[in-house]
């Protein structure tokens, strides 16, 4: 189904793995730096990952960076699960257009071109603004907790749009891209599908989100199991689609549909946090070998993720742990300087040959 369903969503497109033969390659040539093989240890999973993304081709590029932010509103808000009112999304969408937030301050301190996406914040749209793109599916979702979060219909358009926008970034340059999210009440919409398309239990997916203390997130719980519930026939169906549009929200399939055109550009993507990770798992659903291209950023501090990482990246390790969980994509933000650093020691560092070819020259 995921094949199908791809062909139809993006009839133009390619999806292909990563060629794994150029992880051998990648391997040799990192074992030939002048260092004890293996020495650089995650640097190194990372160059070798970047260097088969990039096709075998050096040196590797990794710059121009690119952040998008997606905005977007829940109807589930309504049901008391968030310590916050929803108004304090278009709060911190302004926020960032005025370049106050957490994540314009770290891309501007490592040089990380940013933008934000409106997909519906609730009410009007926003005044033009240079860092902001109106890619708007509605003004907020519908309340998950009664039915469908969205039409199969606006999804399938959301998922193109988010596609659109890694076709734009690949043509104007930009050699990686990461994500970020906004909206209250997300982390809702990212625990049933959490539980939709990974098995997880809502007890061992909901947790705390902006803060909400013990007895909202009991509540919290039981709202993503009435949301279960409600959309159980489009679950059980096991059509990711459908499934995102169930439970999902308009900035997590703008951020599946983005994940997906990166893989069919052949760019590496970096996922930020609990809530980037549940667009992931839908974009994965639909593409497997998406995993080929995806970065994540950080070990957040909400706990669902742990657990949901265990089925969606096995074999990966975040690139960092520091108790984050503001989300804004400021995990990604710092975690591609990282991924900046791995690409320059596989283009830059000597090997032991060229290192002694240097030193008898300088005798």
């Amino acid at each position: 189904m995921p094949d199908s369903l791809l062909a139809t969503l993006f009839p133009d497109a390619s999806f292909l793995p990563v060629n794994d033969k150029l992880y051998v390659a990648a391997r040799e040539h990192l074992d030939r730096l002048t260092k004890p093989v293996g020495s650089l240890g995650e640097l190194e999973r990372v160059a070798t990952r970047l260097y088969a993304i990039n096709g075998g081709r050096t040196p590797i590029r990794v710059d121009p960076a690119l952040l998008y932010i997606v905005a977007g509103d829940h109807g589930i808000a309504a049901r008391d699960v968030s310590p916050y009112p929803q108004a304090i999304t278009r709060r911190m969408a302004a926020n960032f257009l005025e370049g106050g937030a957490a994540s314009n301050v770290i891309c501007r301190a490592s040089r990380i071109h940013h933008r934000m996406i409106d997909a519906g914040c609730a009410g009007e749209p926003f005044a033009p603004h240079p860092l902001l793109l109106d890619r708007r599916l509605g003004s907020g979702t519908a309340d998950i907790t009664l039915g469908p979060a969205m039409s199969v219909a606006t999804c399938e358009g959301g998922l193109r749009a988010g596609f659109a926008l890694s076709l734009e970034a690949a043509q104007n340059g930009y050699a990686l891209l990461a994500t970020g999210e906004i909206g209250i009440a997300n982390s809702s919409s990212a625990a049933a599908l959490f539980c939709a398309l990974l098995g997880l239990k809502p007890e061992d997916a909901v947790g705390p989100g902006a803060g909400a203390p013990p007895a909202m997130i009991a509540r919290k719980t039981e709202m993503i199991h009435k949301a279960l519930e409600a959309n159980a026939q489009a679950i059980e169906s096991g059509n990711p689609v459908r499934i995102l549009a169930a439970v999902g929200g308009f900035e997590l399939v703008i951020l599946a549909g983005l994940m997906l055109g990166c893989a069919s550009q052949r760019l590496p993507f970096v996922v930020d946090g609990y809530i980037c990770a549940s667009a992931y798992a839908a974009a994965r659903a639909l593409f497997a070998p998406i995993s080929d291209y995806a970065f994540f950023s950080h070990q957040p501090a909400e706990p669902g993720f742990a657990r949901a990482f265990e089925k969606l990246a096995p074999l990966q390790t975040p690139l960092l742990n520091l108790a984050m969980r503001l989300g804004e994509g400021t995990g990604a933000a710092l975690a591609i300087p990282i991924l900046r650093s791995a690409a320059a020691i596989y283009n830059e560092m000597a090997t032991f040959e060229t290192a002694a070819r240097n030193a008898e020259r300088g005798k």
